[in-house]
């Protein structure tokens, strides 16, 4: 009797819904250097300095050297690749407990798609991190003086 080969069932691999969320990430398979090239093109160097507050972007900057720095340290990684996704691709933000995870492993609804790129200058920069401050500055102020005195409740006179 002649044994008959038997080829093995192929699997088709399916994905979970969390994979298929994740590949709608604008960071899916991009590598480092091609994200910040992009981002170089797009907005340069002295941009990207004045949004993130890095020295590699400010010392000498140049893509090897900045991927040498990201790839080592992995918060200014996370920072680099959240600039990408909210004013790169203008996707939504995180939700609260997205937020937690790094942008890589963020998902986004399928069907979400990048938007052109912000435009921004240095002059919208600081004037955005200005604001910021002061709406920080602002909120703990409040929360000194405002709603949980130690006297309870008290006004003193």
């Amino acid at each position: 009797m002649q044994e008959l080969e038997q080829q093995p069932e192929k699997k088709v691999k399916e994905m979970t819904l969390e994979q298929q969320l994740l590949q709608n990430n604008p960071l899916h398979g991009l590598s480092l250097e091609k994200m910040l090239t992009e981002l170089v093109d797009h907005y340069g160097w002295e941009i990207l300095d004045t949004a993130m507050r890095m020295n590699c972007f400010n010392t000498k900057p140049s893509i090897a050297s900045s991927i040498k720095y990201l790839k080592k340290t992995e918060w200014a990684r996370e920072k680099v690749e959240a600039f990408y996704l909210s004013r790169f691709k203008r996707m939504p933000r995180a939700s609260e407990a997205e937020f937690e995870l790094p942008p890589r492993m963020r998902t986004f609804a399928h069907g979400i798609s990048p938007k052109t790129p912000m435009e921004l200058t240095v002059e919208s920069i600081l004037l955005s991190q200005a604001k910021a401050a002061s709406a920080h500055k602002e909120r703990s102020n409040s929360g000194r003086n405002g709603g949980g005195r130690s006297n309870g409740g008290r006004s003193r006179r």
